[in-house]
């Protein structure tokens, strides 16, 4: 039996780099395979590292979870403000936008609020990991 290899690691600064507009777009309906785990790999990781280094709160993200969740991907895309921070709320309202150009419904809408809570975790344990030094 062969060992799966392993995808080679990516750099902040190249995760940071991702189109996660076009990672949405295409793995938000997509069933299980390379575009959802891309979704759920890559962009996750380079999501959270853009948000955080706009100084974004992983709470912020998982209210916006639930806020997709609760209202749908539309209604999020249309918020004044989906984050506190302008140039974080400018970013994910992209993301967001994106993401509506599909027509998913309820399911595309659950996936993109797992993603969002996905992001948050990995914003929080980038913080975790940096405050223990």
């Amino acid at each position: 039996m062969n060992p799966t290899p392993h995808p080679p690691a990516r750099t902040d600064d190249e995760l940071a780099r991702l189109d996660v507009s076009v990672l949405l777009r295409y793995g938000l309906t997509a069933p299980a395979g390379p575009r959802r785990t891309a979704l759920f790999g890559d962009g996750v990781a380079g999501a959270a590292v853009v948000l955080d280094r706009l100084g974004t709160q992983p709470r912020s993200v998982a209210f916006l979870a639930d806020t997709v969740r609760a209202g749908g991907l539309g209604y999020a895309a249309e918020l004044p403000e989906p984050l506190p921070r302008p140039e974080a709320a400018a970013v994910v309202r992209a993301w967001l936008e994106a993401a509506t150009e599909i027509v998913g419904g309820v399911a595309a809408d659950d996936t993109a609020a797992r993603w969002l809570r996905a992001v948050a975790s990995v914003i929080e344990l980038r913080q975790l990991e940096r405050a223990r030094g």
